[in-house]
């Protein structure tokens, strides 16, 4: 399908200054009857992916400790309004590795006088907000028996500020899911789960 093409695509195109090229490993979430695959996605009219693009420097993916904090000056288009043609709120999912399918709803439209779409910027900050919300819910929890422990969320682990948002994605009529990759390293991640043990006679 050609939404899950553009997903597949992301990764290989990407422009990147800072942070790395490494990706959190998402599956494209379906819906899961076949009626409702076709219903939802087949017969919707899926969107181009939203691309997240920055000046200085110039690259693909926006920090999003920075979309929380507003901090998106050398956003490309921050002010251009998204979901014109979309109804009152959309789904935002994240199939994130070893956790279950997570969602929560977004406004789409900014209540202020006069009412218009929300912003690109103001959907980077309402995403940032989302996968703040996942990482608080299932960070004090377990991941999943099999999952892989490198995609571990939560203080010691994964964090917000480790992340950033590259492009998101319409992969079903109400629904869209963001490609994230890693701002610190896996291997930094990784160093926060060991203990720091002094040195003998300290």
């Amino acid at each position: 399908m050609e939404h899950i093409a553009r997903w597949k695509a992301i990764p290989e195109q990407t422009v990147i200054a800072t942070g790395t090229n490494i990706y959190i490993p998402q599956i494209i979430y379906q819906p899961y009857t076949e009626a409702d695959r076709v219903r939802y996605i087949e017969k919707a009219n899926l969107k181009e992916p939203i691309l997240f693009v920055t000046s200085h420097p110039d690259q693909w993916g926006v920090s999003l400790d920075d979309a929380l904090k507003a901090k998106l000056r050398d956003l490309h288009g921050r002010d251009d309004h998204m979901f014109e043609d979309c109804g009152p709120s959309v789904s935002i999912r994240l199939q994130w590795p070893g956790y279950r399918s997570w969602t929560k709803q977004i406004p789409t439209m900014d209540f202020k006088s006069p009412k218009c779409p929300i912003t690109k910027a103001k959907l980077a900050k309402n995403v940032a907000n989302c996968v703040k919300r996942f990482i608080e819910e299932k960070g004090p929890g377990r991941m999943e028996m099999e999952g892989d422990r490198s995609w571990r969320v939560g203080p010691r682990y994964i964090r917000l500020e480790d992340l950033m948002l590259v492009s998101l994605h319409h992969i079903s009529k109400g629904s869209w899911q963001p490609q994230l990759r890693l701002r610190t390293p896996l291997s930094e991640i990784l160093q926060r789960r060991t203990p720091h043990v002094p040195p003998p006679g300290i």
